[in-house]
């Protein structure tokens, strides 16, 4: 298999905002992401964006300006609905999640460490909503 385009993981997922300059800015803010690439169009909203957090990638989009797409959705648009969540694996669970409630994530879950029994792991998570009501989760593997 051909290694991915310098930069970029095998994977990455895309999300949309109803305000996508906003929701960049608050998801460098709480949940630690950079811009990578930041692209406006003459009204100053977002065609696109790359936005990387320890070597993963997701891009940020503003919704409505594909009008033949009608998938590319805010949740908060769609009655809260969420088609995937994210997960994302951090250093310590507890501090990021402080971070995010201080810039005013909704915790949905608290940090809590999951046991899943000898010969697999034991991973600290909680789980977030985002200003729009993405449904991140964010886990710490402890063995």
């Amino acid at each position: 298999m051909k290694n991915p385009p310098e930069g970029w993981p095998r994977i990455s997922s895309s999300l949309f905002y109803d305000d996508a300059a906003a929701a960049i800015d608050w998801l460098v803010r709480a949940f630690g992401f950079e811009v990578q690439e930041r692209v406006e169009d003459e009204q100053e909203r977002i065609v696109h964006s790359q936005l990387v957090l320890d070597g993963g990638l997701i891009m940020v989009g503003q919704t409505g300006l594909q009008p033949d797409r009608e998938y590319q959705q805010s949740p908060r648009t769609v009655g809260g609905a969420n088609t995937q969540s994210l997960a994302v694996y951090v250093d310590d669970a507890d501090a990021h999640c402080e971070r995010a409630r201080a810039a005013g994530a909704e915790i949905t879950m608290e940090p809590a460490t999951q046991d899943y029994g000898e010969g697999y792991w034991v991973d600290r998570s909680y789980g977030a909503l985002d200003l729009e009501g993405h449904h991140w989760w964010f886990l710490q593997r402890l063995r």
